[in-house]
């Protein structure tokens, strides 16, 4: 109550602690962006025997976040990059810049480059730094790739509800469920390691996560996707929005701005679209498609038990023959079709 107190009117100096968090992001050789948001909050804990209680309460921290803006920031990568900038009046911070030095040359063998974010701001006495500085790491994806794979989240690798009565479902999965509890779909790690390895094996395909959600769950989607023994891939998630915000809304839905941004990023990579039938990613990923349909190599939609939208996607993708469409069941029909066609071993 003491923090909704001060952040009501606007004090920022006397912080309790001060947490820096980067998000995994993506580049190119000469061009970076990266992300992340610094709060007035602890980092968030998560235990696989936690009670429902802890749960409930990790949850409510989530969205119950401090954010710090006009703070000063470094950035440093290697001897290669030394950037400064401020967060915004949510905590966010970005660095987007082209740079004269080849990144790629730091790279691990997967594309990952590693670097330190610094806060610059004088600390009040009894302020914590809790990691100063924090490690992030954005993905600079291998000349040698085959291709990459974009996917979303909810109800296409992370069983959420979200097609359920009410949505009940995706209210007790998001809200009382545990990170480490939380299911993925059968056979769904294995078909991504499966497609990140891609005929060479090498392990070289580049996969983006999307999802809509807020940029508040971020911590607990990459403890899933680690977990649940995912590629590791850049997570692309939007700002939370409340019922007043008065901001314009984009022109163009989430996933299909993500989408359009990664294909302009790496313009001679192709790509496979991974969603499902609950939603709306049928009609972005065909939109998409039609556009780039020489960059499309082939979309998969998980099927969801919902007869309305099964029918609204089915009338939709047999109308489609852009780039090949399969609505698949599980995991299985989805290998088997990748495997066909000669993008997996």
């Amino acid at each position: 109550m003491r923090k909704r107190f001060k952040k009501v009117l606007g004090r920022y100096k006397n912080l309790d602690q001060v947490f820096i968090l980067p998000y995994r992001s993506y580049g190119t050789y000469s061009h970076l962006y990266i992300k992340g948001r610094v709060l007035d909050n602890e980092p968030l804990h998560i235990v696989k025997d936690q009670s429902i209680w802890k749960t409930i309460k990790n949850t409510w921290k989530q969205f119950d976040s401090f954010e710090i803006p006009d703070a000063e920031m470094r950035l440093i990568l290697r001897d290669k990059v030394n950037l400064t900038g401020t967060t915004n009046d949510e905590g966010y911070f970005i660095f987007d810049k082209t740079i004269n030095e080849n990144l790629a040359e730091h790279a691990d063998k997967e594309g990952w480059l590693e670097y330190e974010v610094y806060y610059r701001n004088e600390l009040a006495s009894k302020t914590e730094l809790i990691n100063n500085p924090a490690q992030g790491e954005f993905l600079v994806p291998h000349v040698e790739a085959e291709y990459g794979v974009i996917s979303d989240i909810d109800d296409t690798i992370l069983q959420t509800g979200v097609t359920s009565f009410l949505k009940l479902r995706l209210l007790k999965n998001s809200l009382l469920t545990n990170a480490y509890a939380r299911i993925s779909f059968k056979g769904a790690p294995d078909l991504y390691q499966k497609l990140h390895e891609g005929v060479s094996g090498e392990s070289k395909n580049p996969i983006f996560y999307l999802s809509n959600s807020p940029w508040n769950l971020y911590e607990y989607l990459k403890l899933f996707l680690d977990h649940n023994g995912f590629p590791k891939g850049p997570i692309l998630l939007r700002d939370f929005v409340t019922p007043f915000d008065r901001s314009l809304k984009p022109e163009k839905p989430h996933k299909q701005k993500e989408i359009t941004n990664i294909l302009k990023t790496y313009p001679d990579m192709k790509f496979i679209l991974i969603g499902d039938s609950g939603e709306h990613d049928a009609s972005i990923y065909t939109e998409i498609a039609a556009q780039y349909s020489d960059r499309i190599m082939a979309i998969y939609l998980r099927s969801v038990k919902h007869k309305k939208q099964m029918q609204r996607v089915r009338s939709l993708i047999d109308e489609f023959d852009t780039v090949p469409v399969l609505l698949a069941e599980n995991s299985n029909e989805a290998e088997k079709h990748a495997r066909e066609n000669g993008f997996i071993q």
